[in-house]
């Protein structure tokens, strides 16, 4: 599991005290986490009422963007298929595995420039991740067709031979071909019924060629046998087949359908490849683009919640930690401890989820420090 919590504190006499007590309280005797500074720029504050509104917003685009980025990776590991061992290393973002890229997390002037409102910033990812969206929707739909028509072709020369296409197994020079009296039928025969089947087959209908069977190909259960006889005995030993536990084939020689057949399943595989490079590559790019803005949209969140929190001027320091799954707990309760003080509310939730069973305050998720939650785990398979 890679976990990090994104909290902040306001700056005591300088932002760098803060990060000392930080440090002083979580690692010096007790190595309760991995920290790094989160950096965020001197971004532009805005009114209050546009703050608040922007809280709720942010929350929406964070969850969506989350959802967006959790898309592509899933859908990196369909496409990779058999690969699927390779979709960590071509999940990375701007070119590096995610945890350097959060933990190392500059922000992108280019992308989100600085100088424009929080509210432009936020709809500016919200466009450029809509559009990713809707792109791998699009992508994915023709990619899913494509597979699912090659797949369906495979499927039809695998399997049974009581349900797989024939068109593979047999030859011309099998059948008795554009006769005005004779037919060529193909059956399936279980293999323990091999010598009940020679012993019988001419017996089946009165007008069956006699020595006209011959084994044409096995699998692991039956044999498919050809067998020639009249036209007009057709329904007759069908019939008698069925009774003795003989399949009947429905099949036609027709050499130009077995041809068009080939000749798609050719095309679908060659497209399949063509198009395999391409979105691949595409799924890599998209993917980063969607989770750099991800990390971006938890850098406005802490922004504007910490000025909400701590008030104005600016001044405050973002921090990243990363706790293990054992250490989680006593971290907990070490920040708890620490920032206390800065909302007395707080302290009454943390003590009330304790001392009042029933109520599930605990799940609120309210701290007296800012705090918010990256997950590196994005997917819901097993790599």
């Amino acid at each position: 599991m890679t976990e990090f919590w994104l909290i902040s504190a306001p700056g005591e006499k300088t932002c760098q005290q803060t990060w000392d007590t930080m440090m002083a309280a979580t690692t010096r005797t007790n190595n309760l986490s991995s920290n790094h500074k989160f950096n965020i720029p001197d971004l532009k504050v805005g009114t209050l009422d546009v703050l608040v509104g922007l809280s709720d917003e942010l929350a929406k685009l964070d969850g969506f963007v989350e959802s967006v980025v959790k898309k592509v990776a899933q859908y990196m590991a369909d496409v990779l298929e058999d690969s699927r061992d390779k979709v960590q290393e071509n999940l990375l973002a701007n070119g590096v595995d995610l945890v350097t890229y959060i933990t190392r997390f500059q922000w992108d002037m280019a992308k989100y420039p600085i100088k424009q409102s929080l509210k432009n910033i936020s709809e500016i990812i919200a466009k450029q991740v809509t559009q990713i969206d809707n792109d791998l929707k699009a992508r994915a739909s023709a990619y899913n067709n494509l597979k699912g028509n090659l797949q369906n072709l495979e499927r039809k020369n695998a399997g049974s031979l009581l349900t797989r296409s024939l068109a593979d197994i047999v030859k011309k020079e099998d059948f008795v071909l554009d006769s005005e009296y004779l037919i060529t039928m193909l059956v399936v025969v279980p293999k323990p019924a091999y010598v009940e089947w020679q012993k019988t087959y001419e017996t089946l209908a009165e007008m069956v060629v006699p020595r006209s069977s011959n084994l044409l190909f096995e699998d692991h259960d039956s044999g498919l046998f050809s067998v020639t006889l009249f036209l007009k005995a057709i329904d007759d030993f069908k019939h008698k087949a069925r009774e003795n536990k003989f399949t009947v084939r429905d099949f036609q020689y027709n050499e130009e359908e077995m041809k068009a057949d080939k000749e798609e399943m050719t095309r679908l595989s060659t497209d399949k490849k063509k198009q395999f490079g391409p979105l691949v590559r595409w799924l890599k790019v998209n993917f980063s683009e969607a989770f750099i803005a991800w990390i971006h949209i938890k850098a406005l969140r802490v922004f504007v919640e910490s000025v909400l929190r701590y008030g104005l001027p600016v001044n405050f320091q973002a921090m990243l930690l990363q706790p293990s799954k054992k250490t989680m707990k006593k971290l907990r309760e070490v920040l708890n401890d620490l920032y206390k003080h800065l909302d007395s509310s707080a302290a009454a939730i943390i003590d009330a989820t304790f001392d009042i069973p029933g109520l599930n305050l605990s799940q609120q998720e309210y701290y007296p420090y800012v705090y918010d939650k990256i997950n590196c785990n994005l997917f819901d398979f097993k790599v």
